[in-house]
């Protein structure tokens, strides 16, 4: 019996194909009508009309010679119906029709045989097969040096970590790439805030990472009044870019503290990542690309400056400024070069703002055109921003959300939330308040499509009700809780009349591999997180209408079993998220 996440409706589809193949070698007819991939199967909006269904009926009814034999689409899928139903396979109960589309129902032995293997780990194992040998380099949180961890690196560092856990959990070599920005002409204004700072005595290595945000908001806010300041920073990063000692010691002073700040917010977060190298790095790399390109005779010189042109587009790709600085793009080409000769990916993904998307269309153009890789092997998954009721958060404008005082508030509110005579004790109120605070943060944003804008605003941030982490790790703590009070064994054996929640419940999980899958496939952690609280509220809903402690021991066995699958998979599930789950609650 072959597993759902294997065929995930490709076994269904080819017994349809088989159908039709009988049905056009009867009627002579071409079989280009309809190719084996062709023909796409999906899951109904309603579960009453089986869990798998397929519009191929309705695709062939548009040949002439298909309208010359059967009288409607409906007539020719329930002709295709009936020869699947005399050689039905044993993963299928039934096939129906319902106005022209053909529904699959599984058998409820499948079924269990997927819950089996879900709690038996075969699942993860013929997961991890589907990436065996490939590599993905993950460039993602990349937040910016000098500026404290905004709200605005959120969705990256989140969802970058996400797809890291789904990409794994299919068996990939994953290395998460931390390019934080560490380099461009906002240090040449720092530098020149830096320099003022101590002349007038004061020492700079007591300085926070917000009085760096102060500075640098002051330093633009001298701009409107004093023009001649811009070209002053211009300078001081000149002098950076030129090895000067006093500009290379106020800048590594920025780092430091930097870092330091970071450290602290991605522990809060739960988040590691595998490498930190920042744009800095590849300065001097970004002189070999020219020269690469020199040497294939693609760049030109245009009004001073150096670029490339690209097919189709009217603005070419920049690669050297025209003071003879390489830009941001070749040091973009130069860490493509780099992750190729270091880690000779698969696949190179960055999870980046959808508003760098014009600059990743050029860096990817280039890098193919140089040779440092093919179309396929570079990927832009771009997020949409968060932002105020009012526009786009701004730095200069001193108008940032700071992503630690978010988390801080979010723990505090959602202890707010413990009851005062719960069996917690201290240590296990603080756990129990973090999980749910920074859980609420991370599944607020893995929940929507990655390309949205969010706006930003606590009711949202910290729901904890509804379609919520909170929701999710509560059924899982209800889930937990059964189990640990249970008594009987549990049984896959059905020795009874399951009832309708049972059914509905038990029609959902063999779908976990394959919202893993999508997820993976599409770059968008939503469909799992989706699926969880789908899964929450079939479980809930049984929990509710269905005795589980207490029962006939076969009844109370099978449902341990359906409570213990809805378990496992509520904690894979959200450890891919990067929420944890929570024994109590």
């Amino acid at each position: 019996m072959s597993n759902a996440f294997v065929f995930s409706g490709k076994k269904i589809g080819d017994f349809l194909y088989k159908a039709w193949e009988k049905t056009a070698i009867d009627n002579d007819w071409d079989m280009k009508f309809l190719k084996k991939d062709d023909i796409e199967v999906f899951h109904p909006a309603l579960s009453i009309h089986g869990d798998y269904s397929t519009n191929a009926a309705l695709i062939l009814f548009q040949q002439q010679e298909v309208r010359d034999k059967f009288s409607s689409p409906f007539a020719l899928a329930n002709y295709l119906a009936d020869i699947i139903n005399q050689n039905k396979p044993d993963f299928i109960s039934e096939v129906k029709v319902v106005g022209g589309f053909i529904n699959y129902y599984l058998s409820t032995d499948y079924l269990v045989s997927e819950g089996i293997n879900i709690l038996n780990k075969k699942v993860y194992r013929e997961l991890k097969k589907r990436g065996e040998e490939k590599v993905m380099v993950l460039d993602y949180s990349a937040p910016n040096i000098a500026k404290p961890f905004g709200i605005g690196h959120l969705r990256s560092t989140i969802i970058g970590q996400a797809i890291y856990n789904l990409y794994s959990c299919l068996g990939w070599k994953v290395i998460g790439d931390n390019h934080l920005g560490d380099w461009g002409t906002q240090f040449g204004s720092l530098i020149y805030m830096l320099k003022e700072v101590e002349s007038k005595g004061k020492d700079v290595d007591n300085l926070t990472i917000q009085d760096l945000e102060n500075l640098y908001v002051e330093f633009h806010g001298r701009l409107s009044k004093y023009p001649e300041l811009k070209e002053e920073a211009r300078k001081n990063f000149r002098a950076l870019e030129m090895g000067d000692k006093v500009a290379k010691k106020y800048w590594e002073k920025c780092i430091k503290l930097s870092l330091k700040e970071y450290k602290k917010v991605y522990d809060l977060l739960g988040i590691k990542i595998d490498e930190t190298i920042g744009e800095s790095f590849y300065v001097e790399k970004a002189q070999e690309v020219v020269d690469d390109a020199k040497k294939q005779g693609v760049l030109i010189q245009s009004l001073g400056a150096q670029v490339i042109k690209l097919p189709k587009e009217k603005v070419p790709a920049m690669m050297v400024k025209t003071d003879g600085a390489t830009t941001y793009l070749s040091r973009d080409l130069a860490t493509i070069k780099y992750r190729r000769e270091r880690w000779n990916p698969n696949l190179i993904v960055y999870e980046v703002g959808a508003d760098q998307k014009f600059h990743f269309e050029q860096v990817f153009s280039v890098a193919q055109i140089l040779g440092y890789a093919k179309k396929n092997e570079l990927k832009h998954v771009a997020h949409g921003l968060i932002r105020w009721e009012e526009g786009k958060f701004s730095t200069r404008k001193g108008s940032t959300i700071h992503l630690e005082k978010v988390i801080t508030e979010a723990i505090e509110r959602a202890k707010g939330l413990i009851s005062d005579d719960c069996q917690l004790n201290e240590g296990e109120k603080e756990e129990v308040a973090k999980a749910v605070g920074v859980g609420g943060i991370k599944f607020n944003d893995l929940k929507q499509e990655p390309e949205r804008d969010i706006i930003f605003a606590w009711d949202k941030i910290l729901n904890l009700q509804g379609y919520s982490a909170a929701y999710l790790q509560y059924a899982y703590t209800r889930c937990f809780s059964l189990l640990d009070k249970a008594q009987s064994e549990i049984d896959s054996k059905i020795d009874y009349d399951l009832e309708k929640e049972e059914i509905d419940l038990l029609r959902s999980l063999y779908l976990f591999p394959e919202k893993i899958i999508i997820s993976a496939e599409q770059f968008s952690p939503h469909f799992l997180a989706q699926y969880l609280f789908e899964l929450s509220q079939k479980y809930n809903l049984f929990y509710q209408r269905c005795r589980i402690i207490d029962e006939k021991k076969e009844v109370e066995s099978f449902r341990l079993f359906l409570t213990s699958v809805t378990a496992e998979i509520l904690s894979k599930g959200l450890r891919i998220l990067g929420i944890q789950t929570l024994e109590r609650m």
